[in-house]
C-alpha cells in the first residue's frame, strides 16, 4: 500500500510538473509569435491542455507572472542556439558568422514565424509593463555576455569585446526581422558575413 501511494503522489507531481512546463513553453511560442497583448490567456491555457486553475495554482500573479517565466524560457532556448555557433569554430569571427547561420536555419525550419523569442513583447511593452521589459532587457543583456565572452577569450580587451558583443547582437536582431519579413536567409546571412568582417579588422588592428 506504502508503495503504491508513493507511486500516486510521484505520478501526480510529475502531472503538475508538467503542467507548468506545458504553460510556460506554450506562453513562450504565442509570445514569440504575437507578444503578450496577443496571448489571450484562455487560447493560452486551452494550447497548454491545462485549466485556469492551474495557470493561477502555478503563477498566483496571473498572466503577467507566467509572461516573465516565459521570458527567460525563451531567453534559454536562444542562448542554446548562440552558444551552438560559438562553439562550431575557435575564431570568434567565424563563430559569429556561425550564429548568424543557424539562426537563419532555425527561422526558415519555423516557416518564418519564430524569429527572437523576446522581441515582439519586449517592443510592446516598452514603458508600460516594468516586469516585462525588464525581463525582455536582461535576455538581451545575457546573450550580449555570451558573445563578450567569446570574444575575451580570444584577446579582445574588454570595452571592446563588450561593445562588439552589442553590435553583434543587435545587429542579428534586425536581420531577423528583415528575414522573417522577407521570408529569407539572405538578411542573416549577409549580416553574419560582415559581422565577422567587423570582428575580424578589430583582431588586425591589435598591436
Amino acid at each position: 500500500m506504502a508503495g503504491t501511494a508513493a507511486a500516486a503522489n510521484s505520478g501526480t507531481a510529475k502531472t503538475a510538473e508538467g503542467t507548468r512546463d506545458r504553460l510556460v513553453r506554450t506562453a513562450s511560442r504565442l509570445m514569440q509569435r504575437g507578444g503578450y497583448e496577443n496571448t489571450p490567456v484562455k487560447q493560452l491555457v486551452r494550447e497548454a491542455e491545462a485549466t485556469l486553475g492551474s495557470l493561477y495554482h502555478f503563477f498566483p500573479g496571473g498572466k503577467q507572472e507566467l509572461a516573465v517565466a516565459a521570458i527567460h524560457y525563451g531567453d534559454e532556448e536562444f542562448t542554446e542556439l548562440i552558444r551552438g555557433g560559438l562553439r562550431a569554430h575557435a575564431d570568434p569571427a567565424l563563430a559569429v558568422e556561425a550564429v548568424a547561420v543557424l539562426l537563419a536555419d532555425a527561422l526558415a525550419a519555423s516557416d518564418w514565424r519564430d524569429g527572437c523569442p523576446v522581441t515582439t513583447t519586449a517592443l510592446e511593452t516598452v514603458g508600460r509593463i516594468p516586469e516585462l521589459q525588464t525581463a525582455c532587457a536582461g535576455a538581451f543583456a545575457h546573450w550580449q555576455e555570451l558573445v563578450a565572452a567569446k570574444l575575451l577569450a580570444s584577446g579582445h580587451p574588454e570595452q571592446e569585446a563588450r561593445d562588439l558583443a552589442a553590435t553583434v547582437i543587435n545587429t542579428l536582431e534586425g536581420a531577423e526581422t528583415s528575414a522573417q519579413v522577407t521570408q529569407s536567409r539572405t538578411p542573416l546571412l549577409v549580416a553574419g558575413r560582415h559581422l565577422a568582417r567587423l570582428v575580424t579588422s578589430y583582431a588586425n588592428e591589435a598591436p
